[in-house]
């Protein structure tokens, strides 16, 4: 019991111990700006990784997801006054209401034909987004009200910094905490073999509807988050583009690892930015980078690097 508990407790201790130490090393406002775009992407790729990473069910369409959060708190608070607060939880739940709804008919498919329908449904969301420009702003996106606490506007880089950094040790809590659960076994069962997970009594439908619904929700409260952070949405984060780069993040990082999926984040956050002194070249060296790094560290990175310690431990 005390090995799962501390097991359950590893990742999020480590992910805040990472926070906190960071915020020593910020050196100005771009910094915590860029770290708090690191925990945002990171918390949605957790949800995704879930997904992928432990149940084996791809999804090309997350985006979607990440764009109805990001729209609530942009649409919600000047139409209907809800609190910016109010709309990141009516945002999520519109987000699980509506995965669960997709989620019953597509999750019946498989492998390239799953990812072809989460892939439609991501495109007709970011078509929604910017063919309805009398409720969304269209193309050219939409302000978003900020965030007021007890008569207090949140505003600034490290301010976001530490609420992002919080909302994603939380985050990584309640997904090791799943994973640790008999529905985390569930799905790792089900990732090895659906079949076997069927014969040993696991209801296969209702566990890829649960990790999906729970993934989209992650999806779209990260999306509020950043529309929160930036005071402004456009319909770029719910397109296919962005699906993509969340798939990267989580192969990246390391499927089926919390910690992977805020390395993974990290490297496509980061590296950009680090990039953008070599103008021309800079998406040539980031795709060499991460070639690179799949090559090198087949299992993603976190894995890989847990898996060659691990040897040498045995040695």
């Amino acid at each position: 019991m005390g090995k799962l508990l501390s097991h359950r407790l590893a990742v999020p201790v480590v992910i805040a111990l990472l926070v906190v130490a960071l915020s020593f090393a910020m050196p100005s406002n771009f910094y915590y700006r860029v770290a708090a775009l690191v925990w945002i992407s990171a918390l949605a790729v957790i949800g995704l990784n879930l997904l992928m990473g432990y149940a084996g069910q791809v999804s090309l369409g997350h985006a979607g997801f990440f764009g109805i959060g990001a729209y609530a708190v942009a649409v919600l608070p000047p139409q209907v006054g809800l609190h910016p607060l109010v709309a990141v939880l009516a945002g999520a739940v519109a987000t699980a209401a509506i995965a669960f709804l997709v989620g019953r008919p597509i999750l019946r498919l498989k492998g390239h034909y799953l990812a072809v329908a989460t892939l439609g449904f991501g495109i007709l969301i970011a078509m929604t987004i910017s063919n309805e420009a009398w409720l969304t702003g269209g193309p050219d996106g939409m302000p978003v009200e900020r965030l007021t606490l007890f008569g207090w506007r949140v505003r600034g880089a490290d301010t976001w910094y530490w609420i992002s950094g919080g909302l994603l040790v939380i985050g990584a809590w309640i997904a090791c905490n799943l994973v640790a659960s008999p529905t985390g076994r569930a799905l790792r069962a089900l990732h090895d073999s659906e079949v076997a997970a069927r014969v040993a009594g696991i209801d296969v439908a209702r566990a890829k509807l649960t990790v999906f619904v729970i993934s989209a929700v992650y999806a779209s409260v990260a999306g509020s988050t950043l529309a929160l952070v930036n005071g402004f949405v456009t319909p770029d984060k719910a397109n296919f583009l962005h699906s993509i780069e969340l798939v990267t993040m989580v192969v990246l990082g390391g499927m089926g690892s919390i910690l992977g999926s805020v390395a993974g984040a990290a490297i496509l956050v980061v590296l950009p930015q680090a990039l953008t002194g070599f103008h021309d070249y800079e998406h040539m060296i980031l795709g060499l980078i991460m070639m690179v790094i799949m090559i090198v560290l087949r299992a993603g990175i976190v894995p890989s690097i847990a898996a060659f310690f691990q040897g040498r431990r045995n040695k």
